[in-house]
């Protein structure tokens, strides 16, 4: 299969990646005298910061994630692809991707790497077969599975009068008290004694134990000591656990482990764990490292240079929480203002203007609500907690949600979640919850094909596997 595109004599840029970084990096260049080629190994721009509320019922995943597509499709300038970009060529300027069983190449004059971030845990990534992290659409549709099937699970085990099976599948435990991990278990808390509240006979789910773990002193760090104070006292409130200087040592298939600073090794007993600590950028910054010199972190975020570009390559922009510069956070502003601020230099550069200078961050500050009517946000000096922080909350995130039927249905969700005790995004299904795990254990023998979708190579017949020793070939020359 090859793909051949016409040249059309104009500067190409190569986005990689449709978070926020790379959707408003390709924004703003609407309307401009160039080609833009956006290659994403989703077809959704995800509005991660809401995860937490598809994995709890409250929203859709179809609200927080709009079509790449259709959210570009008034732009005539900008093809979309799909693809997972295994490798960048920074001599020959070329992004090689794959999909599937086909290979697709990219030329650029300029390049914008926006590929994101997954869940780090921390060098125990067989922790990830216990406790899910929350990185991605699947990963929410996999703890809404898990969350609600434990409360149904329990039920089953309650009419069974197994009531050690109950306990353990009545306790949750999030482990990381940033944002994502408050805003879980404050939700969960929430499920258990508004939403569920009446919904079972055989148990109660307002006996449900919810947990939250971090090894931190102190719940959102990043928020100052005021602030953390003030919301682990809301979360307490609820009636969740707060457990603070716990190092998470072990976690299996009913329960967790943690290690205290003096050595002390408890254990808690729990079939349904939420993993939102740590993050891990995506491996194209290690790539981008080995190729231009650049240093690459810890978390495998690379160094780039004021303007964002890598060293000896001013042609190449790394944003969003791939990147390394000034200590930034790896936040959805640093990705929008990052994105946006590369396509301005990139057009400068085109149209011979004058650079815009070294980027500079604007912080508009940092929220994390707790439940409904709570939440707290801090804006430069200025702290704020309780309903005000949470009104605040709900404006900036309606804000940021694209298109108006979806802000619509945001809001019609939020009230009925908020004001009442409904959530209608209940619906899990049993591939929810286990096809990550399928995949997983068949390792390499799943490989799903473009002639057979889903199926095994080792199904397939003689011939079609001998087709497949060489992969289709999609090449899309620069211009």
């Amino acid at each position: 299969m090859e793909i051949e595109k016409k040249s059309t004599g104009r500067h190409r840029v190569v986005i990689v990646g449709s978070g926020f970084g790379g959707l408003f990096a390709a924004t703003k260049f609407k309307d401009e005298d160039v080609d833009v080629v956006l290659v994403s190994s989703t077809t959704h721009h995800l509005f991660q910061p809401l995860l937490y509320q598809v994995a709890t019922g409250i929203l859709s995943e179809g609200v927080i994630a709009p079509s790449t597509r259709e959210v570009l499709k008034k732009q005539k300038n900008v093809e979309i692809f799909i693809g997972t970009v295994t490798d960048i060529d920074v001599d020959a300027k070329r992004v090689t991707a794959e999909l599937l069983d086909s290979t697709q190449v990219y030329d650029y004059d300029s390049l914008i790497v926006a590929a994101g971030a997954g869940q780090s845990y921390f060098g125990n990534d067989h922790f990830a077969q216990f406790a899910p992290g929350m990185k991605s659409i699947d990963d929410a549709l996999e703890l809404r599975g898990r969350i609600f099937g434990a409360f149904e699970t329990a039920e089953l085990a309650a009419a069974a009068g197994q009531w050690d099976d109950v306990r353990s599948l009545l306790t949750f435990v999030v482990v990381g008290a940033g944002p994502t991990g408050v805003e879980m278990a404050g939700q969960i808390s929430e499920l258990a004694n508004r939403t569920l509240a009446d919904d079972f006979r055989h148990i109660n789910p307002k006996d449900a134990r919810v947990v939250l773990v971090d090894a931190a002193p102190q719940v959102l760090p990043p928020f100052g000591a005021n602030l953390g104070k003030k919301a682990q006292g809301q979360l307490e409130s609820m009636g969740v656990e707060v457990l603070l200087g716990q190092m998470v040592t072990n976690v299996d298939a009913t329960g967790i482990e943690m290690k205290t600073e003096d050595g002390t090794v408890t254990r808690i007993d729990s079939v349904c764990k939420v993993w939102a600590a740590g993050v891990a950028a995506s491996p194209l910054g290690k790539l981008l490292g080995e190729k231009t010199g650049a240093e690459v972190d810890r978390s495998g975020r690379i160094a780039v240079q004021p303007d964002l570009s890598l060293p000896g390559h001013p042609e190449i922009y790394v944003v969003g929480d791939m990147m390394s510069l000034n200590k930034l956070p790896g936040v959805a502003q640093v990705a929008i203002q990052g994105g946006r601020y590369a396509a301005t230099s990139i057009l400068a550069r085109v149209k011979g203007q004058p650079s815009p200078g070294p980027f500079k961050y604007f912080d508009k500050g940092s929220m994390a609500t707790i439940s409904r009517f709570s939440a707290v946000t801090k804006v430069g000096r200025l702290e704020t907690e309780g309903f005000i922080a949470w009104l605040m909350w709900l404006g900036v995130h309606l804000f940021y949600i694209i298109g108006f039927k979806s802000r619509l249905t945001t809001m019609i969700s939020w009230a009925l979640a908020f004001l009442g005790d409904n959530r209608d995004e209940r619906t899990a299904t049993e591939q929810q919850v286990h096809a990550r795990l399928a995949i997983d254990e068949l390792g390499d023998k799943y490989r799903p094909s473009v002639e057979v979708p889903g199926l095994l190579a080792e199904s397939k017949t003689n011939h079609a596997i001998e087709a497949k020793d060489e992969p289709a070939q999609i090449e899309t020359p620069k211009n």
